[in-house]
Order: structure tokens, then sequence, then C-alpha cells
């Protein structure tokens, strides 16, 4: 498994978003400028996270976005499935359940399957609140 920059970046943005958590709304020049993302890469991330219900937009002057839960309710697994689809560590797992021919028959696949479960049960227990609570203690953030 590997996490491509469409994920990585989707973070950035639910937590920019969440560590400025007022009511006004965030541009997305602004998110851009902070989090050196280009434009075009921007919007295409937001919509995604806008079609989900993960953020709110307001077009106009002072619009741009906001998040529209408060940061606990978020996980990171659910905002890196959401851009990455499958977080499965093989393909033979990718829609949830195994798609070989082999399975019956496959000696790792009960391995992989643990696997998956450990990285799920991971990702889906870590919330954006929690990266900020961790974040709180140093000077900058990298994801």
């Amino acid at each position: 498994m590997k996490i491509s920059t469409k994920g990585r970046y989707a973070l950035r943005v639910i937590i920019e978003l969440a560590q400025r958590n007022t009511d006004s709304y965030v541009s997305l020049k602004a998110i851009a400028e902070h989090q050196e993302i280009s434009m075009k890469y921007l919007e295409m991330i937001v919509s995604i996270l806008h079609a989900a219900g993960f953020v709110i937009s307001l077009r106009g002057k002072s619009g741009g976005y906001k998040l529209a839960k408060e940061p606990k309710e978020y996980t990171v697994g659910s905002i890196l499935k959401l851009t990455e689809g499958s977080l499965s560590p093989v393909s033979c797992l990718a829609n949830g359940e195994s798609t070989c021919g082999r399975s019956e028959n496959c000696i790792v696949l009960p391995m992989w399957k643990q696997l998956d479960t450990l990285i799920d049960n991971y990702l889906e227990s870590v919330t954006i609140e929690d990266l900020i609570a961790r974040q709180d203690s140093r000077d900058n953030y990298c994801i």
C-alpha cells in the first residue's frame, strides 16, 4: 500500500480547515498558498471532499470552504478511502473480498487479510483531532 499525493493532500486540506476551525470560510487560494499545493490539483481534491460531504462550500467574495463536521468526526481512514479507494495491501483484496481464483488454496491469504484488518482498524482509530493534538507539541507537521 502506498498513499498517493491525492490522499496526503486531502489530509492536509482537512487538517488546515480543522486548525482554522472557525465559522468563516477559507479560500482555496489561502489553502493553496499555505499548503503549497497547486490550485488546479487542490480544486480536484476539494471537489472530492465536497461531493462526499466532508467540506461545505460558499461562493462569492467571502466564500471558500470549511469542515462539515467536527475534527473528531473525521478519521484518517475515511479520508484516505475516499481519495485512494482501497487501502488493501494486495490487489486481490481490493474489493473487500478475495477475487483471486486461487483464494481457496492460497496459503498467504489469511496473512494478507489480517494485515488489511490491522491497517483499516488503525487508520479508522486516528481522527483529525488526534493529529492536531499530536502536532500541538511541535512547530510544524508534515504528511
